[in-house]
């Protein structure tokens, strides 16, 4: 029988679960603003940033869960015409720029993301108070000066995480590929969707 791992359905599942905790605390922020704005004329000054930073998660951690999804845009009008072995060989192609690309995007992010733990930890954003249960990272990476606001490194880290996740899921878009569950790495149907609803309005129409 069957078991079901825990840590594998987590990671199955780690974009979704983060974008909908992501999206409903910028939900929740941007409602609390509008309120203290509109209501006791007053405004929570790190409610922009925090918002931008939300939405910058959420738009980086969604790049990885369109490849897992299959959402991503393509176009197959040429690996559809070929024949079927050729076109698993120009699928593996593809994987490869795009495991070459997410790796050089990991290498980059880790690049930019380091000197912000490092040299540059003392760095912290705008106006984003430091929550006191990760005041332990003063210790660790600020020679014990306590953050007044939050630290650079704790935002920037969806660089390397986005990018890690992106790896990941190619990889594992290539495992199928390989093993047969899957015929392109991207869904390339956009167009033809277009073309048929736009045919159905005319018949409506008519």
């Amino acid at each position: 029988m069957h078991k079901h791992n825990p840590k594998a359905g987590f990671c199955n599942e780690l974009e979704e679960t983060l974008i909908a905790l992501l999206l409903g605390l910028m939900t929740l922020v941007t409602f609390a603003n509008v309120v203290a704005r509109y209501v006791f004329n007053a405004n929570i000054l790190w409610a922009l940033e925090v918002s931008v930073f939300l939405f910058a998660w959420m738009v980086l951690l969604g790049v990885s869960y369109g490849v897992k999804k299959n959402f991503h845009i393509g176009v197959d009008i040429l690996v559809s015409s070929v024949p079927t072995a050729f076109r698993k060989f120009l699928t593996l192609l593809a994987l490869a720029a795009c495991l070459a690309f997410s790796l050089l995007m990991l290498k980059g992010a880790i690049d930019y993301w380091l000197p912000f733990i490092g040299k540059r930890a003392f760095l912290e954003t705008d106006d984003v108070p430091m929550p006191f249960f990760l005041q332990f990272f003063s210790d660790w990476l600020n020679d014990g000066e306590v953050y007044e606001k939050m630290p650079r490194f704790i935002p920037y880290f969806v660089l390397p995480l986005s990018m890690a996740l992106l790896l990941w899921r190619f990889i594992e878009a290539g495992w199928r590929i390989l093993r047969g569950g899957q015929e392109l790495l991207i869904a390339g149907h956009e167009a033809e969707d277009l073309l048929e609803d736009a045919d159905a309005s005319k018949s409506d129409e008519v």
